[in-house]
Parts: C-alpha cells; sequence; structure tokens
C-alpha cells in the first residue's frame, strides 16, 4: 500500500489527466483512511494535510478569531484521531470530520458565550489576495447561516446533501437557503 500512496505523491499529473480522476482520488482516501484505522499515524497526517484548508475555512465561518480557530483544530485533529476507529464508513470521512470541527466550534463559542459579529470582519483579518477579501465581504450581506452553507457549498465544496448533514438542517431548507442566498449576492454585485 506504502508503494501506491508515494506512486501517487509523486505522478499526481497522471491522475489529473484521467478522466477516472474521482474514483482513484476515492479509492485513495479510502486506502489512506483503511490505513490510519490501522494505526497508521502517518496515513492520518497525509488525511489531514489534505483536508486542512477545508477544516482551516470551515473554522473562520465560525469562529472568526485565530487563537479560537487554533483550539478549535487541535481538538478536532485529536479527537479525530482518538476516535477514528469508529468511522464505519471510509466515503463519510470528511463529512465525520468536518461534523467534530463544527462541534468544537460550537463548544468554543458556547464557552466563550460570544457569537460571531459581522463588522469584526473589517477590523482583524488580513488578506494577501484582494479578491478573497471583496469576496468575504461579499458574503457579509448574508445573514450568519446562509453564509455558512454558501461558504461550504463553494468554497469546500459539499454537496447539499453533505451540508443538511453537517448543519443538522433538512436538505430542502439547505437548497432554498442556497437559492436565497445567491439571489441576494446578485443584487449586490449589480449595485
Amino acid at each position: 500500500m506504502a508503494f501506491f500512496i508515494k506512486f501517487f505523491l509523486e505522478s499526481k499529473w497522471l491522475f489529473f489527466k484521467s478522466n477516472n480522476y474521482k474514483k482513484k482520488r476515492r479509492y485513495f482516501m479510502d486506502a489512506l483512511i483503511t490505513e490510519a484505522k490501522n494505526g497508521d499515524k502517518e496515513a492520518f497526517v497525509r488525511l489531514i494535510r489534505m483536508n486542512k484548508q477545508s477544516l482551516y475555512k470551515t473554522a473562520w465561518i465560525y469562529l472568526r478569531d485565530e487563537q479560537d480557530i487554533a483550539d478549535a483544530l487541535q481538538n478536532t485533529i485529536l479527537s479525530c484521531y482518538e476516535n477514528i476507529q469508529r468511522l464505519r464508513e471510509p466515503k463519510y470521512f470528511k463529512t465525520w470530520l468536518m461534523r467534530i470541527l463544527i462541534n468544537e466550534c460550537k463548544d468554543i463559542l458556547r464557552q466563550k458565550n460570544h457569537a460571531a459579529e459581522l463588522d469584526d470582519f473589517a477590523e482583524g483579518v488580513h488578506c494577501e489576495e484582494l479578491n478573497l477579501c471583496e469576496w468575504k465581504q461579499l458574503l457579509l450581506c448574508l445573514d450568519e447561516e446562509s453564509r455558512k452553507i454558501v461558504e461550504l457549498y463553494y468554497f469546500d465544496e459539499f454537496s447539499v446533501k453533505e451540508i443538511s448533514a453537517l448543519l443538522e438542517m433538512n436538505s430542502n431548507t439547505v437548497s432554498t437557503k442556497l437559492s436565497r442566498a445567491r439571489a441576494k449576492l446578485k443584487k449586490v454585485i449589480r449595485r
């Protein structure tokens, strides 16, 4: 199995050219998850590295404070490592990981007894790319729940069904909120 992982990492371009990229990526992810469940620490580290951007973005949606985000990520990774044996289906690893993170974020918010303020964005966040800042600023016109749905859908590429499981909502509700958020964003952009 280690040979396959090494081959995959050294020759990513072959997989990107292939029409079966998603199948091969799914097979690779399943193999890594199986190895992590069997105690392979390196496989677990690779899984976390593959999902680190999604983890950070999701934590930022909820917390917007670097120290709180670091705490949530640390607790999530530790909890995931300790409980990976409980994961029944490898294909749900990312959803399971995100659910743990969201619960950690909610715990931190409860402990600090504060809600994320929309107006705090302009004060403490420094973006390297202006486009990313503009996108985040644009999202501030949405209510928090709709913003989370939009970011999970477009930034983290979750399906409506996965978002509904993560946020514990009906999938029709998620679809409606996503549609309304798109309409609102279109109006704001046209101004």
